[in-house]
């Protein structure tokens, strides 16, 4: 607690700062998503206060961001879809399925995946990133044109049939689980057919309408109607929030510039008096603790929804840690990972229960903050706190923003999410792949671009999560292809008496029983491992010293990141000392990112050449046989 409050002023306003930069982010994502602005308002106060007292960054500013959303907006359109597009009725299970996301975060912290989470391969991320971008900028071209697909009745009218086909379904399905569906007499079911009316096929209709004209795809069909029912004074706040958004920027840095095309545009469509279309409204008061989490709750509406959850607990964990590192490297500090999931998922889930959206460690709020002076746990806590504090004095003017500005907000976030860096290098990376089209004639690419447009068109036009497990799995391929061609000696470790190197032929022979040598020769990586992990049984049981000749490994992946440390902690608990010689730029960078240097091997232990390492031997292992 005493550093907590170490750096009160700084963290006042960094957390202040922050809080101001989320708060129409909050918004923005929070209509997004399809639960609302308070849904987005909700997740961004108990995210960003308990992220901050439980996370293991301390200078993390956490609440709803663009990759969660995305996702999110997944999980509730196909929840609401299955609940007769009642966002009421399917509220328990979405929240639901935020919640065990929440959980499930909490338990990758726990049994300490924090470490390995990050290790995932930069096309995949790339990719991910730029298509979150492609999909924010599609689905908000709707809403800043002003048209919204179940209100336009002549576009709903095409879904009636449709709508006839799910009520009926639907009946049938209730007879059945109340076990009185019986072939040979359907009197029951005409009887409750008949009682279906004229709205319900509507309301039916217009689900089924939102639901064609969702996503990347279905914005991309009903654009041609949308542009014939182009609502100008829409168009006009959103072009206007994108103008000032950009335009500011340019005058000042010090004054978010999102917040002031929130306030600007807000304040000339209210006092203008204009015709404009507000976002929904924002409760006034405390946030309602949801119960019907608990007191609804049904394993069969969330089930389909497991996989998800555990997507989306895995995607918050990777936004989380990627601003931890960025984070690291402003304040030239270390965060903890594991803690941080901890923290992450307590937030998470406090933010489903009181109907909050899933988010993560943002990026641009956590610079903010640092530039701003925050340094502890308490900013990122100030910062929620301080859009608590706006939830409860300005919810009912909030409520009139016009949902035009929202969206040209959410216009201005895709862009920038989008990986620029990622794409501009795409004629430049080295084209090491050949496909063969139909033996006619060949096709050179990039591996790492095609696992980039193959994860950016997949989550763009199909699905976010099978998107990324189909990137891991190419780059998992490529990269097994990548070791195969570079090691086409098989990695290999042999004693001393099996095969001197060089530069051993005047070893010591009274130290041939102490000292034992390992030479690698290749990459170390998950297929040359178990081979690896077979060579601590070779250590005579006499020897104290393992010399370990890193010459020829010239790289290291994490499968043989974990297999070293392994390795080096059983030797460790046997008191057998370890020397590196000749380590390598790569795989040394590797084995510090997780402290086996020093904690394992400490620099003194580590030598450029086998002369250095054996001085130190002369001087420091006893001849004992």
């Amino acid at each position: 607690m005493k550093n907590l409050f170490s750096n009160i002023r700084g963290d006042a306003f960094g957390g202040i700062t922050a809080g101001i930069v989320a708060l129409p982010l909050a918004l923005a994502f929070g209509v997004s998503s399809g639960l609302g602005p308070s849904a987005g308002l909700y997740g961004a106060i108990f995210i960003s206060f308990f992220a901050a007292l439980f996370g293991g960054t301390n200078t993390q500013i956490s609440g709803p961001t663009a990759p969660m959303t995305a996702v999110s907006m997944v999980v509730i359109a196909g929840i609401v879809a299955a609940n007769d597009g009642d966002v009421n009725k399917a509220l328990p299970a979405i929240l639901t399925v935020f919640l065990l996301a929440g959980l499930m975060q909490i338990s990758l912290g726990v049994i300490g995946l924090g470490k390995y989470i990050r290790y995932i391969p930069y096309p995949v991320v790339s990719g991910f990133m730029t298509a979150i971008g492609v999909i924010i900028i599609v689905t908000q071209i709707l809403p800043s044109i002003g048209y919204y697909p179940k209100e336009d009745m002549e576009y709903v009218e095409k879904f009636k049939p449709q709508a006839e086909e799910v009520i009926l379904e639907n009946i049938l399905k209730e007879e059945a689980a109340e076990e009185i569906l019986v072939l040979e007499d359907f009197k029951e079911t005409i009887s409750r057919a008949e009682k279906v009316t004229e709205a319900d096929i509507l309301k039916e209709s217009q689900t089924l309408a939102a639901k064609n004209a969702s996503g990347v795809l279905g914005s991309l069909k009903v654009l041609p109607r949308a542009l014939n029912n182009i609502n100008w004074l829409e168009v006009i706040l959103a072009l206007s929030t994108i103008f000032i958004i950009y335009g500011f920027k340019r005058i000042t840095t010090k004054v978010p510039s999102t917040l002031v095309a929130l306030i600007a545009m807000s304040a000339i469509a209210i006092l203008a008096n204009l015709d404009y279309r507000p976002i929904p409204q924002i409760p006034q008061g405390l946030p309602e603790f949801k119960s019907e989490i608990f007191s609804n709750f049904s394993l069969a509406s969330i089930k389909p929804y497991i996989f998800t959850a555990l997507a989306l607990s895995l995607l918050g964990a990777i936004d989380s840690l990627l601003t931890s590192i960025v984070a690291d490297n402003m304040t030239k500090t270390k965060h903890k990972p594991n803690k941080e999931l901890v923290g992450q998922g307590i937030g998470n889930s406090i933010a489903a229960l009181f109907g909050g959206i899933p988010g993560a460690g943002a990026t641009i709020r956590t610079v903010v903050n640092i530039n701003s002076g925050g340094k502890t746990k308490l900013s990122g806590m100030i910062a929620g706190v301080l859009l608590f504090i706006i939830l409860l004095a300005i919810a009912p003017l909030a409520s009139k923003i016009p949902a035009a500005v929202l969206a040209g907000i959410l216009i201005t976030v895709g862009i920038g999410v989008m990986d620029y860096k990622g794409l501009k290098a795409i004629p430049a990376l080295p084209k090491d792949i050949s496909i063969s089209i139909f033996k006619l004639f060949k096709l050179r690419l990039s591996s790492e671009v095609l696992i980039m447009l193959v994860v950016l068109i997949l989550s763009s036009f199909w699905d976010l999560v099978y998107a990324v497990g189909i990137g891991l799995v190419i780059a998992s391929l490529m990269f097994m292809k990548k070791i195969g061609d570079l090691t086409a000696e098989r990695s290999d470790v042999k004693s001393l008496k099996e095969e001197a190197w060089d530069d051993e032929g005047d070893f010591p022979e009274r130290f041939k029983e102490e000292v034992f040598v390992k030479h690698i020769k290749g990459p170390l990586f998950f297929g040359s491992t178990s081979d690896f992990q077979a060579l601590a049984l070779q250590i005579p049981s006499t020897a104290s010293t393992v010399i370990m000749r890193l010459d020829r490994m010239q790289y290291m992946d994490q499968s043989g990141l974990y297999a070293m440390e392994d390795m080096l902690q059983d030797l460790k608990q046997k008191d057998v000392r370890v020397l590196f010689v000749g380590l390598l730029k790569q795989p040394r960078y590797m084995m510090e990112r997780i402290d086996i240097i020093p904690d394992f091997i400490p620099n003194e232990h580590i030598f450029k050449s086998f002369k250095k390492c054996l001085v130190w031997v002369r001087q420091n292992v006893e001849d004992k046989y």
